[in-house]
């Protein structure tokens, strides 16, 4: 099979390139700008004539055309995802890829007459599900807690569904708070410091429902092989509290996990204290942002229905974070109990 994939140098589509690749499949991947593909332009070198790395932006519809054309399917991965002072800078930037991007990889899937695709939403369209684990029927209609949920949100309703229902044939992935080795987001130098015992304290309240990298990419081919097309998948795998994901890599590492933990009242006081300072760009676990978001929000989702119709099989937390540690402790030279 022959596929057309974006985001190809980020952290889930880095992840089912390669799952795709080890399968024997053609892989048009799109990247902004082939001399700083990384590691994947060493991979186009490997595997000439199975990956092919194609120049152009979600945000330029033309520039996917002729890689697109004649495809099997379409991965829809690429996605922006900033917090703290770096989203609070990027609010155009964010529709124009989020929004507008995804609005021209489906447009041109439905010009070209593609099969099938797969886009990668997340459960954090539905912000804080306040405790409540909710399925692919619920629905949030309130005010986000940050940008990229905001903008992922108007994709996913907006753009994605309308489209589904006039005919589209596209299935939606929905993965929980996603880790992992080579993790990108802000979880990654929490886990840092964590190791490097400089993490103070940790939120209190919040809950995840966790989503190990491989098997979200896992789930995207699944997705495509599998899924019923106008459905969405919620993707995730255990219910874990934030410090207590914390107290699991304790026990995996020896490296105590902080004690003092801050509750939701005081990250919120926080959080309206520091918005007077945001002119002076504070540093990105002090943002209001993110203060916000780790005061007591819950991502939780139930992947009932990725069990059922996919065949969705994922790792416990403690090996998925087992792994991800792993790599942490070795880049430290650091050697785990």
């Amino acid at each position: 099979m022959r596929y057309f994939l974006t985001g190809a140098t980020g952290f889930v589509g880095g992840r089912l390139l390669k799952q795709l690749l080890d399968e024997g499949h053609v892989v048009h991947a799109l990247v902004r700008d082939r001399a700083k593909a990384g590691a994947i332009q060493e991979d186009a070198v490997q595997r000439a004539g199975r990956l092919e790395l194609v120049e152009g932006d979600i945000t330029n519809k033309e520039s996917m055309r002729l890689a697109m054309d004649g495809a099997d399917g379409v991965y829809h991965c690429a996605a922006w995802y900033k917090v703290g002072s770096a989203a609070a800078k990027s609010a155009k930037e964010a529709r124009a890829i989020n929004v507008d991007g995804t609005r021209n990889v489906l447009e041109l899937m439905d010009e070209l007459s593609i099969p099938k695709g797969v886009y990668v939403s997340t459960l954090a369209i539905n912000s804080d599900t306040k405790g409540v684990v909710v399925d692919e029927s619920y629905r949030f209609e309130g005010e986000h807690l940050c940008l990229y949920n905001q903008t992922k949100w108007e994709a996913h309703r907006k753009v994605v569904e309308p489209m589904m229902e006039q005919g589209l044939p596209l299935v939606v992935v929905m993965p929980g708070i996603i880790y992992g080795p080579g993790d990108t987001s802000i979880l990654r130098p929490t886990i840092q410091k964590y190791l490097k015992r400089k993490l103070f304290a940790l939120p209190k309240a919040p809950e995840y429902s966790w989503a190990h990298v491989d098997d979200v990419a896992t789930a995207c081919r699944l997705a495509m092989q599998k899924g019923r097309v106008g459905e969405d998948y919620i993707i995730c795998g255990e219910r874990y509290g934030f410090a207590a994901a914390f107290d699991l890599m304790h026990e995996i590492t020896g490296v105590p996990a902080p004690k003092r933990r801050f509750s939701p009242g005081t990250l919120r006081f926080f959080a309206g204290f520091m918005h007077a300072f945001t002119w002076m760009n504070p540093r990105e676990d002090f943002h209001p942002e993110v203060l916000r978001l780790s005061a007591e929000a819950t991502y939780l989702g139930d992947n009932s229905k990725a069990r059922t119709d996919l065949g969705y099989e994922p790792r416990s937390l403690r090996d998925g974070l087992k792994e991800t540690l792993a790599g942490e402790m070795e880049e430290l030279h650091m050697v785990m109990n």
